[in-house]
């Protein structure tokens, strides 16, 4: 029997503010002035994310000369279902890259 936990507040702002985006890439400190969250909680729960397939990230090249390239997220599917519903697919617990069968979603 797979439980999973409520979703954390800082879970579902973040989600939040990734589906207003839509298709739109969102970097890190986009994210974090947006919903408030502070980096050292921001970018463990981002990964913990993609992880879970819940988010899609790219490195993208910066616009400007001297800039480092930065992290992009978006939401997949399942994570457009996650933010909506506060719920995943039923079988994105087994499938989701990275996620042991009964873990938790953060």
């Amino acid at each position: 029997m797979n439980r999973s936990r409520a979703l954390s507040r800082h879970a579902r702002d973040l989600l939040a503010a990734l589906l207003a985006a839509g298709d739109r890439w969102s970097h890190g400190y986009e994210l974090a002035s947006l919903t408030g969250i502070k980096s050292g909680t921001l970018y463990p729960l981002l990964i913990r994310l993609e992880a879970q397939g819940f988010l899609a990230a790219e490195w993208q090249q910066p616009a400007a000369g001297g800039r480092p390239p930065r992290h992009a997220y978006r939401l997949t599917a399942a994570g457009q279902l996650l933010a909506r519903t506060g719920e995943a697919e039923p079988n994105q617990a087994a499938t989701a890259p990275g996620r042991r069968a009964g873990e938790a979603m953060s």
